[in-house]
């Protein structure tokens, strides 16, 4: 039986990163569509700038978005 401890990886993020933003996964894996190809890290330094995203919350739904590519 899989329960919400079981997740590993950058999917045990995503209970906090709702809460904390307000929005759900699906919000922001569609902003990270949107940016079009670009690096890791400017993907992360995009979702800091332009949504006051915290290090490992935006670290996290970038590797989960570049992960689904």
């Amino acid at each position: 039986m899989a329960t919400d401890a079981s997740v590993k990886g950058p999917a045990s993020y995503f209970p906090s990163i709702e809460k904390k933003y307000g929005q759900p996964i699906d919000h922001w894996m569609t902003i990270l569509a949107q940016a079009g190809d670009r690096k890791h890290m400017e993907l992360v330094a995009l979702l800091k700038a332009d949504h006051a995203m915290g290090h490992g919350h935006a670290n996290a739904l970038v590797a989960w978005h570049l992960a689904k590519r």
